[in-house]
């Protein structure tokens, strides 16, 4: 167990104040992920709050993904902050239907052309064979959406992690699991999964290629075919509902 000593500390909400604190040693590497907090008891001795007040910030915490309470060991550090905006933007989306599913589309657009290129630039040959094996799999499950979707991800997520920006990959883990539910949306609109393993094939190509204009231009070109899918997903749905 790591015992650290706080700073006693006065507020309103002396929760925010907590969180603060162990928020900000976690950001400066003196709380690492596996480290042990100490017990609620002696977190309120050194904070000079009540337990009550330790018990919301470690809840606080949790939810924030910095934190883990382990029933019958005590709170431990994690790293799952992804998971956290994930939740949030998974909430967001069911709150903003079909405005959600266009915005996704935005942000795709906005960034997945610049990633293919530095993909293009910076991959590695482990890299590529990766995407390689994404590929096939997809050839051979256009009739299995599950696999197929799955495929998909590694393809696209291989893509950002050939970008060799530690950031990117970290960026598209937290919207992976709107992007496989849009995907899923989107999966036999107008035969999508065929046409996607089309430009999946020319964006390959252009990584392989080494070309990052061509990389660049392709991944534009199935993001306007995921765009139209989306669109007629859209329709049906409003079709079917009466909408």
């Amino acid at each position: 167990m790591v015992s650290q000593e706080y700073e006693a500390i006065q507020s309103e909400r002396l929760y925010e104040k907590i969180v603060e604190q162990i928020q900000r040693r976690i950001m400066d590497g003196e709380l690492k992920v596996g480290d042990q907090l100490p017990a609620e008891r002696e977190l309120a001795e050194q904070f000079r709050v009540s337990r009550t007040a330790v018990r919301e910030a470690v809840r606080a915490l949790s939810e924030k993904g910095f934190t883990q309470v382990r029933p019958g060991r005590g709170t431990f550090i994690i790293n799952d902050t992804s998971q956290a905006v994930r939740d949030s933007l998974r909430m967001m989306m069911k709150i903003g239907q079909a405005e959600g599913t266009q915005d996704l589309v935005e942000v795709r657009e906005i960034f997945e052309p610049e990633i293919a290129a530095l993909a293009a630039a910076r991959a590695n040959e482990e890299q590529i064979v990766a995407m390689q094996e994404a590929v096939a799999v997809m050839d051979a499950s256009l009739a299995d959406a599950e696999s197929f979707i799955e495929a998909d991800l590694d393809f696209h997520l291989a893509i950002a992690e050939a970008s060799q920006n530690m950031l990117i990959p970290a960026l598209i883990d937290s919207i992976v699991d709107l992007l496989r539910e849009h995907r899923m949306r989107i999966f036999r609109t107008g035969d999508g999964a065929r046409r996607g393993q089309y430009h999946h094939k020319r964006i390959l190509k252009a990584i392989k290629r080494r070309d990052p204009s061509v990389a660049r231009e392709t991944m534009r070109a199935h993001l306007r075919q995921v765009r139209e899918d989306t669109e007629i997903s859209d329709r049906d749905k409003e079709y079917k509902t009466g909408g």
